[in-house]
């Protein structure tokens, strides 16, 4: 599972990052030591930005946000890991907004490359990378990088501090440090004389971490590759959890929000006359683009906030779903935007086929629909700014907050608790910002800003929609020749210059991920992307581009598959053997999970598809069934390699949570467009599976991947086209857009 290493106590400061000669970003920015954030009280020592000791315990520091993934509890395992702690005694919070919880992993999702077949350059490349993340403080949390970003931070971040508590040990003792061991929290020394760690951590403090440490072998990892007890499952079984809405401050007020529904526009008028005579109702606040109304209760705020009359300037953007398809459509006879894969000669093997296979493909805007709405609690004071938010981005909160009321970034704190799901809706600011801003008007007074469902539905960063158009050859039996185009308005160009106030230069790789860097080892194989300039906003969405190109991409492989009069798995598993043996047999083993060559029963369907994605390969196999003329979801089968498994029992959670959640898109979810504004209000016109649909789901998880993958997002792409070919498996229909109730009834 992995090799023994030193690290210098240098590379435990600087992280994996290397700058050859400091030419972009200079070296002391790239080489300095970030600081400690942690502020602690008396009684307590921090030895590093992940963990305090006090006369409890252990705090362990996570520096990704808990929204539901497990992130905290195997975190914390690492650390605890080396530390050499007790499971049962650890704590765990989420750390400030600070530049030392940088996510070094994130970068390297933009590098160009494909992922299965990266050389040593390109990897040394991506490392390098990483230092991006350190001097712009990226402290996200996305991509599915957690473990990755964390893998070697936290460890060394537990066994710095383990070997530092032995020499403070050491030196009271005056026994060589050699001599001396850890177990449970306490320093042993050979005659079996223990000390606390928290009767060391103030003389640890003291002294400079040792100059090379070595990280535990895995063959004696106690908790890592083991399933773990979740730090957050009691609280969250027994209610006491707190999320962002649980925020309860002392004299707090209640507020909500309404903006232009026209996404983007702006306010022309408003008359509050009948919302300020509501008894309770203490100020309606413009916005510019919408109001504030500030009550004692949320539900008096959202009645006051209906009763305000307001004229709405239009939005930037047509009016319309078929207008706003038409500019998606009309981007792709432009010259592409990218062209990322473009092998062999694909327009010399179009020509010459005398009957190519071709389809296009649409799929609909997507809400995130988070289970806990929007919502926000500030607390401004004139000098400072306290904000209390589920988020992902701490310090893209702190940094727009600070702007917003005119603050310097080092004067707002930002409180990140648990998260009622993210999915990336979570990473933008425009929910602080708002309450920022309502705060601001309210001095002294803590106020708790909480969005309708419908305000949150209609007010997204949504998963673009976008059209593709595919074009093959089978010669023989096999297929030679495969060409996409993918048309869609780009979220890392619209994000990037949202969040950072720039747009990464170079081809957009996001936008055609889970098509360009597909292990299929086609002879002529181009893949196309084609921004379309629209100002609907969009944000990234789980799995973001892989989201919509798994579906493109696997749908086509089966229909040209089925041209080629080929079982659709083993015509995949024979193209990917040629260029990734690990996904390959991620498709052999969902064969045999799910009994491929088994003959069905009348009224059976089965499906498969596969996606890499975000470093793990993953297949997966869907079976439906015909129920009196609707559709049931009745079984699905997940095989993926992560590389390394930290923790089994959260993988196969998260790769079923990704399937559940792209089942749901693929089946109920679409945006649509009229007069300007989103359509859908609530879940009954945006409706997700229920308990008793969700399908039977079996996982397997393989390590033989060359590197740690993510499990978060992979599991998602790969469920909409898995589904769409089983419901052709069973009706003989090939579906080309989504979502598939449009055409099919599913049972409900």
């Amino acid at each position: 599972m992995g090799k023994l290493k030193t690290f210098t106590r240098r590379a435990f400061l600087v992280g994996t990052a290397a700058v050859a000669g400091g030419v972009a970003f200079g070296v002391y920015q790239a080489k300095r030591e970030l600081e400690n954030p942690l502020q602690v009280a008396e009684g307590q020592t921090s030895l590093n930005p992940y963990l305090i000791i006090d006369a409890d315990g252990v705090t362990i520091i996570a520096p990704r946000a808990e929204m539901g993934q497990g992130v905290h509890t195997t975190l914390a395992a690492m650390v605890a890991e080396e530390l050499d702690v007790d499971w049962q005694s650890v704590r765990v919070i989420h750390g400030p907004a600070a530049q030392a919880y940088y996510n070094g992993a994130l970068p390297g999702l933009g590098m160009p490359f494909r992922d299965y077949a990266e050389t040593p350059l390109q990897t040394r490349i991506k490392d390098t990378s990483s230092v991006m993340a350190k001097v712009f403080g990226l402290q996200i949390t996305g991509g599915s990088t957690s473990m990755i970003d964390g893998f070697e931070k936290m460890r060394m971040a537990g066994c710095t501090a383990r070997e530092t508590l032995k020499l403070a040990a050491s030196a009271r003792w005056n026994i060589p440090v050699s001599d001396l061991s850890t177990q449970e929290g306490q320093v042993i020394a050979p005659d079996g004389i223990a000390l606390r760690y928290s009767e060391l951590a103030a003389e640890a403090a003291q002294i400079d971490p040792p100059s090379a440490i070595e990280l535990r072998d895995p063959t004696s990892w106690k908790y890592l590759g083991k399933e773990m007890p979740r730090i957050d499952q009691v609280a969250k079984s027994t209610g006491t959890a707190e999320f962002g809405a649980d925020i309860n401050l002392p004299g707090m007020k209640f507020a909500t929000v309404r903006i232009n529904p026209k996404l983007g526009g702006v306010m022309a008028s408003y008359n509050a006359i009948k919302a300020e005579a509501m008894p309770g109702v203490e100020r309606v606040i413009d916005l510019g683009n919408g109001i504030a109304v500030v009550a004692r209760n949320t539900w008096l705020a959202m009645e006051a906030a209906k009763a305000v009359e307001i004229n709405w300037e239009a939005a930037p953007y047509p009016p319309t779903t078929d207008a706003l398809f038409n500019v998606i459509a009309a981007s792709l006879e432009d010259a592409p935007d990218s062209s990322m894969r473009d092998d062999g000669d694909v327009d010399k093997a179009l020509q010459e086929a005398k009957t190519p296979v071709t389809a296009e493909y649409h799929v609909p805007w997507l809400a995130h629909a988070t289970m806990e709405p929007m919502n926000a609690t500030a607390l401004y004071t004139g000098d400072r700014l306290e904000v209390w938010a589920g988020n992902q981005a701490p310090l893209v909160q702190r940094d727009h907050c600070a702007k917003a009321v005119g603050l310097e970034p080092e004067n707002v704190t930002v409180h990140t608790p648990y998260l009622g799901g993210g999915f990336g809706r979570r990473g933008e600011f425009d929910v602080t910002r708002y309450a920022a801003l309502v705060a601001k008007e309210m001095p002294d007074t803590p106020v708790k800003v909480t969005w309708s469902r419908e305000e949150d539905m209609r007010h997204d960063f949504y998963r673009p929609a976008a059209i593709a158009r595919f074009s093959g050859v089978v010669d023989e039996g096999q297929i030679t020749t495969l060409s996409g185009a993918i048309a869609a308005p780009s979220v890392t160009r619209q994000s990037s210059i949202r969040l950072a106030g720039f747009a990464p230069p170079g081809a957009d790789k996001g936008h055609v991920e889970g098509a360009f860097d597909q292990p299929y080892g086609i002879k002529n194989f181009r893949i196309n992307g084609h921004i379309a300039d629209l100002d609907v906003p969009v944000g990234f969405w789980r799995s973001v581009g892989n989201s919509f190109n798994g579906f493109f991409m696997e749908s086509f492989i089966d229909e040209v598959a089925h041209a080629a009069r080929r079982d659709p798995l083993e015509c995949r598993q024979e193209l990917i053997a040629r260029e990734h043996q690990p996904s390959a047999m991620v498709l052999q083993r969902v064969k045999e999970m799910s009994g491929w060559t088994t003959p069905k029963a009348e009224g059976i369907g089965r499906g498969v598809a596969f996606t890499y994605s975000f470093g793990t390969p993953v297949a997966e196999v869907i079976e439906v069934q015909n129920e009196d003329g609707a559709i049931r979801v009745t079984k699905a089968w997940i095989a993926c390699d992560i590389g390394v498994a930290l923790d089994p029992g959260i993988i196969r959670a998260q790769m079923s949570s990704g399937l559940i959640y792209g089942l749901s898109a693929a089946i109920h979810g679409e945006i649509t467009f009229a007069d300007g504004e989103v359509e859908q209000e609530n879940f009954p016109d945006y409706d997700a599976l229920r308990m008793h649909t969700v399908p039977e789901i079996e996982v397997e998880i393989r390590e033989t991947n060359t590197h740690m993958g993510g499990a978060g997002e992979p599991g998602l792409p790969p469920s909409a086209p898995a589904l769409a070919n089983a419901v052709f498996d069973l009706t003989g229909v090939r579906v080309r857009e989504l979502p598939l109730s449009k055409r099919f009834e599913f049972v409900t």
